[in-house]
């Protein structure tokens, strides 16, 4: 079915339809034609998620797809960032709690087919263009922000990867039609309906409407009313003019897309919270890099302002530095301080150990239990205990510190830095609206400040906290579980 010349009703420039078949044309030259190409699956264990809830990757086989486990879902992702891995993860999480056996589809995991290439060739972009808009004031002024704000935002943008992912679709050959299927990025969704999956869900990210995201034939999810309105719409996404709307049954506002284990622990961690900061115990802030490896200036100046409270026993530090070992090397360089408490042994580092590093999160949700305070640095080569490493130390931590991207939707307090592209913005205003996340930090000096405000006055982290349990109550942060049920019922 053609959904590059029309999208919800709306005709497409022919000129942005032959440039979007001219690159699809460029794709099949660059990376090869499989299209023809019979690929099989099979389900196997991943040793950081089948344990957690009870994830199976799909991975290439020889054989054709064996019979699956009952009430399969399929959790269809790309890693691109962090950020869609983790959806995935709460989706996964929220289904298995509904009775529900995850199937893990990363469409950029197969390299051999060409699916995978194209996807790879446009994450290694963008993954260059966030680090470089982080040194570059000039290029993120006049290129990054305006591409991730405006030109992501134009529904010819879509028509061009609709083109592309058409040639996505050999990995679903050995799929049943009717199985649920959630998909955490738009590629997979539009391969999804390409390929004639019935029940697919397009789970949105962010809270600025962009074309990019559109995936006609799938349930559009967002986790905000105004991104609704945006979508719904599809305001803005033609400039001035004004387009044919979605209709009613392509879109659903879900609330947020959070981690089953997070939501029903949710007034114990906040209890807690409060407790360490009432009582003068040290506050624990959680640092985490995302998968672009960007911001090393603004974490690098938290690290330096919190040291000195660390060492006084007011704060304590988790970093997480994901499956990018040379960052936590370039803080110990460029940090004399913290490379001392190394030495003094006062700076512990879980690398690689998965085991230990859920050992020492299970620890750390103890209130009381001092022993978890200091420096803890967190390192894992596997993507998925890179990831989910935030995840399990987040229910423990007090203060998170992150750009306003995916994890800005989390329950938890957090401190908001500057953000990687412009649609990352719309992040901060929703946990500002909610109350669960400070004002985007546009200088490490603002940053700085803030961090220091939750040491020193226990009335920042409290109000936080009464915030999350209020949104909790009002089934805010509910989204995963009716993103699947969405998908059940389709």
């Amino acid at each position: 079915m053609d959904k590059t010349s029309v999208i919800f009703g709306n005709e497409i420039d022919k000129a942005v339809v032959k440039k979007a078949y001219k690159q699809q044309k460029k794709h099949l030259r660059k990376f090869g034609d499989d299209r023809n190409t019979q690929y099989h699956l099979a389900a196997v264990d991943n040793p950081v998620l089948t344990p957690a809830f009870g994830v199976k990757n799909l991975v290439l086989s020889k054989n054709p797809l064996e019979t699956l486990p009952p009430k399969p879902i399929i959790i269809g992702n790309i890693r691109m960032g962090f950020g869609h891995y983790r959806i995935s993860m709460a989706m996964a999480s929220a289904a298995r709690s509904m009775g529900y056996t995850p199937l893990w589809l990363d469409l950029n995991s197969f390299p051999e087919t060409t699916c995978t290439k194209i996807i790879a060739s446009q994450n290694e972009l963008y993954s260059m263009g966030s680090r470089l808009s982080q040194k570059s004031r000039l290029f993120n002024k006049l290129y990054w922000e305006p591409l991730n704000s405006e030109g992501f935002k134009k529904i010819t943008y879509n028509a061009c990867d609709q083109a592309a992912s058409e040639l996505m679709t050999p990995l679903f050959n050995d799929l049943a039609k009717d199985i649920p299927y959630v998909a955490t990025h738009v590629w997979p969704a539009q391969a999804a309906v390409h390929a004639g999956m019935k029940k697919v869900v397009n789970a949105i990210p962010d809270n600025w409407p962009m074309g990019l995201h559109l995936s006609e034939g799938a349930l559009h999810t967002v986790q905000t009313p105004s991104c609704y309105w945006g979508y719904r719409t599809l305001r803005g996404m033609d400039g001035k003019n004004i387009l044919k709307p979605m209709g009613e049954n392509d879109i659903l506002y879900t609330g947020h897309y959070i981690d089953h284990e997070m939501l029903c622990n949710i007034e114990e961690d906040c209890k807690k919270r409060i407790e360490r900061a009432k009582n003068g115990k040290a506050i624990r802030f959680l640092l985490t890099i995302g998968g672009a490896g960007a911001q090393g200036e603004f974490f690098g100046g938290i690290i330096k302002t919190l040291l000195p409270y660390v060492k006084t026993g007011k704060a304590a530090l988790y970093v997480n530095v994901g499956d990018y070992r040379n960052v936590w090397d370039k803080f110990l360089t460029a940090i004399p301080e913290l490379a001392r408490l190394k030495g003094d042994g006062k700076c512990t580092e879980h690398f690689e150990n998965w085991e230990d590093t859920r050992a020492f999160a299970e620890k750390a949700l103890n209130a009381a239990d001092e022993s978890c305070d200091g420096v803890h640095a967190f390192y894992h080569k596997d993507i998925f205990a890179a990831v989910y490493c935030t995840n399990v130390l987040m229910r423990a931590c007090d203060v998170l510190v992150t750009k306003p991207s995916e994890l800005a939707f989390y329950p938890v307090p957090k401190l908001l830095i500057r953000r990687v592209g412009g649609h990352e913005m719309w992040g901060a205003i929703r946990a500002g609206e909610v109350g669960d996340g400070t004002p985007e930090c546009a200088t490490v000096a603002e940053a700085c400040s803030i961090a220091e405000k939750f040491i020193n006055d226990s009335g920042y982290l409290c109000g936080m906290c009464g915030h999350i349990l209020n949104a909790a109550k009002q089934g805010i942060y509910d989204g995963a579980y009716k993103v699947v049920k969405a998908a059940a019922e389709r």
